[in-house]
């Protein structure tokens, strides 16, 4: 597959970002807890994940895992996960991590839109934030299903589209839809960030159901009202009465 356009400037943004997500980061590695985006929303309370005690032996992949800590939580529960993500900078902060806790598994210099494993080889695939944002949904989503054993599952949070709709382009989200939903998609905040994608709920159930996927869950994501601003596009008092994130939860069809 010939590198997607917008990979180049998403590499160079996060080669730029990986300096302030590397505290993060460590923060995240040295976590015994599983927590789900900006909100830090417990994996207790929300049960993306399921049993947890299912994760042992599988063959997980992190598609888009900029410093690898969503894997590292699924080594802790023993997985055999591998990490894949575009940008260097951010995967050799990944490699210092797994020397700083001790916990080794594959990192790939690569892209979720094209992964270099055979087909069905992996039990898991999940992107908290990573591919579901940044890589295509009509490329990266047919390419997580082939990777996946029939029955799989894929687990992937981004941001809610009513987010989308009420951010400007600089600026705090607002009660106020500013873009049209029907055709929404690849989306340019400006010219200083990476595109995103950012799928209506409509399509993606279609692309969804055409890659062989069930749907099982969709979370919709309520911020705490203590928690003070995390990113400049968007704070708890906005995202506690709308949703700003969301956890899909899908499986592979066996047959």
């Amino acid at each position: 597959m010939t590198e997607p356009d917008y990979l180049a400037r998403t590499r160079t943004a996060w080669g730029e970002y990986s300096k302030s997500f590397f505290e993060p980061g460590r923060r995240a590695w040295a976590s015994e807890e599983i927590t789900w985006g900006i909100w830090d929303a417990k994996e207790s309370d929300l049960c993306a994940l399921g049993d947890l005690s299912q994760y042992r032996g599988m063959k997980t992949i992190e598609l888009g895992c900029g410093t690898g800590y969503v894997s590292a939580w699924l080594a802790k529960l023993g997985a055999e996960p591998v990490g894949i993500d575009p940008t260097p900078e951010q995967l050799a902060n990944a490699r210092l991590f797994q020397k700083e806790f001790g916990i080794e598994f594959p990192l790939i210099e690569g892209y979720a839109e094209s992964v270099p494993f055979p087909d069905e080889s992996f039990d898991f695939a999940i992107s908290e934030y990573g591919a579901a944002i940044w890589a295509d949904p009509y490329a990266w989503i047919p390419e997580a299903a082939r990777l996946l054993k029939p029955g799989g599952r894929l687990v992937f949070l981004r941001n809610h589209p009513i987010a989308v709709l009420c951010t400007p382009e600089k600026g705090l989200a607002t009660p106020t839809l500013l873009r049209d939903y029907f055709g929404m998609n690849r989306v340019e905040w400006n010219a200083d960030e990476p595109e995103e994608f950012h799928l209506p709920h409509g399509p993606m159930i279609d692309l969804l159901r055409d890659c062989g996927f069930e749907i099982e869950k969709l979370i919709e994501i309520q911020a705490p009202t203590d928690k003070v601003i995390r990113y400049e596009y968007i704070d708890a008092a906005w995202a506690s009465r709308w949703p700003s994130e969301e956890i899909w939860v899908v499986r592979k069809r066996n047959s």
